[in-house]
């Protein structure tokens, strides 16, 4: 007789990522929901010129990559960006070779999770991410509990030939 041994599939964390960008600068959030309901927090400072989609990339990779380091295997990926989660859907293509690089960035990464998925929602159901980014950008204080990282140059390795950012000053 033979005996089945059913394998526990790992439960799903959840991720809800966020750019944001204004006069003061550039920033992203992370926010961790783990399977039992705790919650991490993460503020990302870019002190260099980017735009609102690199935040929103620099939040996804950074993402991915904190999520590795805890040694996450399911993760479930919420962002109110059509752009940067129809690229990783593999809905659009990506155009730009800045968007493109941080997506090839990313997909390097997915082999390290069992499962990861990507959604869509509305910026107000975002709005725990929106903060955390929105803290990052604006170089406000950070509450006690959250991480904050800074980042001087973009996460991502590529040509600078015809690709330029531009901060809202310019």
């Amino acid at each position: 007789m033979q005996t089945l041994v059913l394998i526990e599939h790992p439960e799903h964390w959840t991720i809800y990522f966020d750019g944001s960008l204004n006069l003061d600068g550039a920033g992203a959030g992370i926010y961790f929901i783990s399977p039992s309901g705790d919650k991490l927090c993460y503020v990302l400072c870019l002190h260099f010129r980017a735009s609102n989609n690199t935040a929103e990339y620099e939040a996804t990779l950074h993402g991915l990559r904190i999520a590795i380091e805890l040694g996450i295997k399911c993760l479930k990926v919420y962002g109110n960006s059509a752009l940067i989660i129809n690229h990783l859907n593999k809905d659009w293509n990506c155009t730009n070779k800045k968007m493109d690089a941080y997506c090839a960035a990313i997909r390097k990464l997915e082999d390290k999770f069992y499962g990861i998925e990507y959604h869509h929602l509305v910026q107000a159901n975002n709005q725990a991410a929106d903060e955390l980014s929105k803290i990052g950008s604006t170089r406000a204080e950070v509450p006690a509990g959250v991480f904050v990282q800074d980042l001087v140059a973009p996460s991502i390795k590529q040509e600078q030939e015809g690709i330029e950012e531009k901060t809202p000053a310019e």
